[in-house]
């Protein structure tokens, strides 16, 4: 039997319009040159209407509109999409459908929330939260949960390159499927709500990881989207929590080497595997880890 295919998707560290080389002086005054991570404005028309202007790093602009449209339920899940034009001198994208849409009032309501790079969640987004049924036969094992923080935290990536940057990514078992980093997690998770709307892929199966905290928009977003677990190498917000159990996500933090807590949805955990031969996380890893509890 062939082996199962692992990133479809992936980040590019090497791609030069993600980061650029900027000088500057080290803790003893030498001279040092770091990659830091590129930021740009991308505003998001609907048809005629402008939704919002986002920050973001500037890759993968179409799944990130399309993504963004549908976690703030905008874009329905049945909507035929007729295109998704991109200008990048403009920074501007356009989706437009075969609908018709008007959002004026819906535009009215929003809600700022804790995401970095300003995460904007919509007043009535928790309109369908209370109806999404997740399925309570999932599972997880914690040989997939090793053998993916593993794989995640080891392949290259911004994370790794210049450090400021959130990641999520989209898995089934223990293959990590489709891996997006940005500035914002809000916007890392909204690229792969629009991979899995764009290329037909469902949520059965699958496992959700971020690098960000566990706050009520990942949960918010995650649940949306039907995917019954959730990890993070970071930690939790009460809200988070509350919502998980409420919505009976798993939700797991702080997976770091062979550790975690979970404190939703513990009952889908499969012990098969007691992590005994899973090594400590390297120490660039825990540092960074350390900074993004703080910053995230």
């Amino acid at each position: 039997m062939s082996k199962k295919r692992e990133f479809l998707l992936m980040p590019d560290p090497k791609d030069p319009r993600l980061t650029a080389r900027v000088s500057g002086v080290d803790q003893e005054g030498q001279a040092v040159e770091t990659s830091v991570v590129v930021e740009r404005p991308l505003t998001l028309f609907l048809n005629r209407q402008e939704i919002v202007t986002m920050m973001t790093v500037g890759d993968y602009p179409d799944y990130l509109a399309v993504g963004f449209l549908l976690n703030q339920n905008m874009l329905h899940a049945d909507d035929v999409i007729t295109s998704i034009d991109y200008d990048d001198e403009l920074e501007v994208v356009v989706v437009r459908t075969e609908r018709e849409t008007d959002y004026e009032e819906k535009l009215q309501k929003k809600v700022r929330t804790s995401g970095c790079a300003q995460g904007t969640v919509f007043g009535d987004v928790m309109e369908k939260f209370d109806e999404i049924a997740l399925p309570a036969d999932a599972v997880l094992k914690t040989s997939w949960l090793y053998a993916l923080t593993k794989k995640i935290n080891t392949a290259p990536s911004l994370y790794l390159e210049a450090g400021a940057i959130h990641g999520c990514v989209l898995c089934e078992e223990d293959r990590p499927l489709v891996y997006m980093e940005d500035v914002g997690r809000h916007n890392a998770i909204d690229k792969i709500a629009g991979y899995m709307h764009r290329h037909g892929i469902g949520p059965e199966g699958k496992i959700f990881y971020t690098t960000g905290r566990l706050t009520s928009e990942m949960v918010i977003k995650t649940v949306q989207m039907g995917i019954p677990i959730l990890i993070s190498r970071s930690g939790f917000t009460v809200w988070g929590v509350e919502l998980a159990r409420k919505a009976n996500l798993t939700l797991i933090g702080r997976a770091r080497g062979r550790r975690f807590v979970a404190l939703a949805g513990a009952d889908r955990i499969d012990y098969d595997d007691d992590g005994s031969g899973v090594a400590e996380e390297p120490k660039h890893l825990q540092r960074k880890a350390s900074v993004a509890d703080d910053t995230a």
